[in-house]
């Protein structure tokens, strides 16, 4: 979709459809909506003394306009109470818009920046959310249907601004809407493809086409590589496995001369099974999207090497299935991670802190100063916190609120959980270091905590998005499937720590 920003009066704009906006219990609109009602001859006011919900968030109401304007039609967009007006708002309610001009066969729809004006939302920001919130919600994954609605796509989006004083702003905004929105959708893309697709080579492919593509340094360990390593653990999750596991390591450099290095580890299980510890049958499908930590991480990083900040940042992604087999680990087994530690394995679908203890020894080998890890890892969090926040973990505070600011600005809800010793009690072993489950109790924070425990002393968060990775329905900007929760908080942080 072409998204352009023009200078000019929204009753001029020659298209299909345009989107004006409506806060609720407003009788009388003003701005852009005004300058439509009014060449409208007062039609919108009418319209809201008949229906007055249609302020109402979300709410949207075509109007047909025969002429007068420029556009066809008008889509009318309750943003619901003014001082409930929020960026994330924004993004939801023109990806809702949208949608309805979609369903209207429109090719070039045109829309106002919501929140800009009688909102009191920044220009720049605002601009940004409502481009979001456009790609975002068109989003369709349809790879694997033999027909498509090609002939039912929007082509064009224009975005019409009548003061030229905040075109800088808005043009700044479309540009990084457009880089943080369109990397969410490769990252929903990597989760939606089914496992028999999205395997750990393929995992591994689309690693190469973006260091290709943007200069990013590539390498990636094959098993001979994590044998000599000593990736106990990791290797322990994948020998149950035809699929040969990767560990992929993307690398930018936006400051050669500074020491620090961030480092982004996603969990990229292409399919668990739960191993010998099988899951139930129901819903086993969803498992494909058990790489969506991996894949966020790999979506960040097509989004950094465009934006360019001066910041180093690594990607360390373990990639593998984890499946039942005459050869797979066994409850009970102690294995040897790459760290020293070792680990007795109560249950194997608990397997991905497995690959995170591995993948995050080697991203400090490499050099990391700072870690996140970002991951579906416990039902419990998904029982906790349901699918409106993600879990987060730290051993320290400073670097977590750091990481918790961008989230909020990108619009991610993240809930910080304790971190005391105490639950360290839950996942000591008699026979070994560790054990990999600590049981029902605090389940997301012991996960946690074993992930920690290879972290040490280097500054680290652990994201669990075990709940808010994927929507069973259509909801806002998100589609059903897989969301790609955490892309933009990763690209969010990199962008603010190359301003610092």
């Amino acid at each position: 979709m072409n998204i352009e920003v023009i200078n000019g009066s929204v009753t001029d704009v020659l298209c299909d459809t345009l989107i004006v906006n409506l806060f609720k219990n407003v009788t009388a609109p003003g701005g852009a909506t005004g300058a439509v009602d009014k060449a409208l001859n007062c039609h919108i006011r009418k319209i809201i003394r008949d229906n007055p919900g249609c302020g109402k968030f979300g709410e949207t109401t075509v109007v047909h306009t025969f002429g007068a304007i420029g556009a066809k039609r008008i889509i009318i967009l309750g943003l619901g109470k003014k001082g409930e007006l929020s960026l994330d708002k924004v993004r939801a309610s023109t990806a809702i818009a949208m949608r309805t001009a979609r369903k209207l066969r429109s090719k070039t729809v045109a829309t106002i920046v919501h929140g800009a004006g009688s909102g009191d939302l920044e220009s720049r920001q605002a601009a940004q959310a409502v481009v979001e919130g456009a790609i975002m919600g068109l989003y369709k994954f349809d790879y694997y249907k033999t027909t498509r609605e090609e002939n039912n796509k929007i082509d064009n989006l224009i975005i019409v601004e009548n003061d030229k004083t905040k075109l800088a702003a808005i043009k700044e905004g479309l540009y990084f809407g457009k880089i943080f929105a369109e990397s969410v959708n490769y990252g929903r893309d990597l989760i939606n493809h089914p496992a028999m697709y999205m395997t750990p080579t393929k995992m591994s492919e689309h690693a190469g086409d973006i260091a290709n593509k943007y200069g990013l340094e590539l390498s990636v360990l094959e098993k001979k590589d994590m044998l000599k390593h000593g990736m106990g653990a990791l290797l322990a999750v994948a020998q149950g496995s035809s699929e040969a596991p990767k560990l992929i390591v993307l690398k930018y450099q936006g400051d050669p001369l500074q020491q620090e290095m961030i480092a982004y580890v996603g969990k990229g299980i292409t399919f668990d099974s739960g191993g010998i510890s099988l899951k139930p049958s129901q819903s086993m499908d969803e498992m494909k999207r058990d790489m969506a930590g991996g894949g966020a991480v790999l979506a960040a990083m097509l989004a950094i090497s465009q934006i360019k900040p001066k910041v180093n940042v690594i990607a360390v992604v373990p990639c593998t299935e984890n499946m039942p087999s005459g050869t797979a680990c066994k409850p009970g087994d102690i294995v040897t991670s790459m760290s020293g530690k070792t680990i007795e394995v109560l249950n194997t679908d608990a397997e991905g802190r497995l690959i995170l203890a591995d993948a995050i020894t080697y991203a400090k080998k490499l050099g990391a100063t700072k870690l996140i890890d970002i991951a579906t890892l416990t039902g419990a969090c998904v029982v906790g916190l349901g699918d409106v926040y993600s879990g987060v973990l730290t051993n320290d505070r400073e670097w977590c609120q750091t990481m918790l600011n961008a989230a909020q600005q990108a619009g991610e809800k993240m809930w910080e959980l304790p971190n005391d010793k105490e639950y360290l009690e839950q996942i000591k072993s008699s026979i070994a270091d560790l054990k990999n489950s600590g049981g029902r109790p605090a389940g997301t924070i012991t996960a946690g905590m074993f992930i920690g425990q290879f972290a040490d002393k280097t500054p680290w968060i652990h994201i669990d998005i075990a709940g808010t990775s994927d929507v069973d329905k259509d909801k806002g900007y998100n589609l059903k499937g897989g969301t790609g929760v955490g892309v933009r908080t990763l690209i969010q942080l990199a962008v603010n720590l190359g301003q610092l």
